[in-house]
C-alpha cells in the first residue's frame, strides 16, 4: 500500500512536471474505480491543473474548478508517461495535458528541478492511474459537489505524521487519548496522517517498540522515543526515494526496509531471527529480542 513516503515523492514529482498545464483529454478504461459521472470527468478538459498534493495516503489533483482525490489503496499506482507509450494493464484513469509556457511551478520540490524524467514544457504528458483489482478508487469532486469517500476522505485526518507544526509536545497530548495497541494506533488517521502497515512495523523496530504493546504501557521517555522514530523513519525513506524511484513511479520499492515483511531474516541491528505474524490478514514484522 503506498503510505506516506511513496506518495510524498508522486506528489511533489507530479507537481513539478503538471502545475499549470490544462487537460487536453480525460478517460476511464476502468470505470468501476471512478467515483464520478462521464459527464464530471469530460468536464476536467480545459481545467487547468493547480497543484498536485498528498493528503494521508490520497493523492489530490487540484483544478480550478474541482479536485481528483486518489485513494490507491493496495494496489494502485501512478506513471507518469509521453502520450505514444503503451499503457500497464488495468489502467483505469488517463488524463493527457497540453503544454504549458512558465516553467515548473515556483513552489516545485528543489530535488525535481532540472530531473531528466521532467517532461518537455513544450509537450504532452499523461498521468495513469492502474489498478489490478480495482481496489483503489478514485473521487471526482467538482466544485460545489459532496461525494463520501468511506472511511473518511483527506479533510477527516489527523495532522501530517511529518508536518514540522506537529511538535513533540503536541504529539504528547495526541497520544493520550489512544490507548490501544501501537501499531493500530500509528495506522490510525486520526492520530497521525499518512503512515500504513509497512511503515508502522519500520517506526516501531527504529524505536524498539513491540507492535502489540498498548499504549498506556508506555512511559514518558518511551512517547517521545516513537515521535523521534516517527520523524526520522519518515524523512529517511522519503530521501532514499527521491533518489530510487523517478522515473518509474509505478513501481514501489521497499527491499531497503529493516523488518517489515522480512519474516526469518535476521534483524539488522542483533541478529535476531524476525518474528512475522498476521494479525487480520496483514502483514506484522518485529524482533522479539530488542523490541520491548
Amino acid at each position: 500500500m503506498p503510505e506516506l513516503p511513496d506518495l510524498t515523492v508522486v506528489a511533489e514529482a507530479f507537481h513539478a512536471a503538471l502545475a499549470g498545464r490544462s487537460v487536453l483529454s480525460a478517460e476511464a478504461p476502468g470505470p468501476l474505480a471512478v467515483r464520478g459521472t462521464p459527464a464530471e470527468l469530460d468536464a476536467l478538459v480545459g481545467q487547468r491543473l493547480a497543484r498536485v498534493a498528498r493528503r494521508g495516503k490520497f493523492l489530490l489533483l487540484e483544478f480550478d474548478r474541482g479536485r481528483v482525490v486518489v485513494n490507491p489503496m493496495l494496489t494502485g499506482r501512478f506513471q507518469l508517461a509521453p502520450p505514444g507509450m503503451a499503457r500497464p494493464s488495468k489502467t483505469a484513469l488517463v488524463l493527457r495535458f497540453g503544454e504549458r509556457g512558465s516553467g515548473p511551478p515556483v513552489d516545485a520540490a528543489r530535488w525535481t528541478a532540472d530531473a531528466s524524467w521532467l517532461p518537455r514544457d513544450d509537450g504532452q504528458v499523461e498521468v495513469r492511474y492502474r489498478d489490478p483489482t480495482q481496489m483503489g478508487k478514485v473521487y471526482l469532486l467538482p466544485a460545489g459537489v459532496v461525494r463520501e469517500i468511506p472511511g473518511g476522505g483527506p479533510d477527516d485526518f489527523g495532522p501530517e505524521a511529518d508536518d514540522p507544526a506537529l511538535t513533540l509536545e503536541e504529539w504528547r497530548v495526541r497520544i493520550r487519548r489512544h490507548p490501544g495497541e501501537l501499531k493500530n494506533l500509528l495506522k490510525n488517521q486520526a492520530f497521525v496522517a499518512g503512515i500504513g502497515n509497512a511503515y508502522s512495523d519500520e517506526i516501531l523496530h527504529a524505536a524498539r517498540l513491540l507492535p502489540l504493546r498498548r499504549r498506556s504501557t508506555l512511559a514518558a521517555e518511551e512517547v517521545d522515543e516513537l515521535y523521534q522514530a516517527t520523524r526520522t523513519v519518515l524523512a529517511d525513506a522519503v530521501e532514499l526515494l527521491r533518489v530510487r524511484v523517478p522515473p518509474t513511479f509505478e513501481k514501489q520499492a521497499r527491499d531497503f526496509l529493516a523488518v517489515h515483511d522480512k519474516g526469518g531474516r535476521p534483524c539488522p541491528r542483533c541478529g535476531t531471527k524476525i518474528t512475522q505474524i498476521k494479525p487480520g490478514g496483514f502483514i506484522t514484522s518485529y524482533c522479539r529480542d530488542c523490541q520491548r
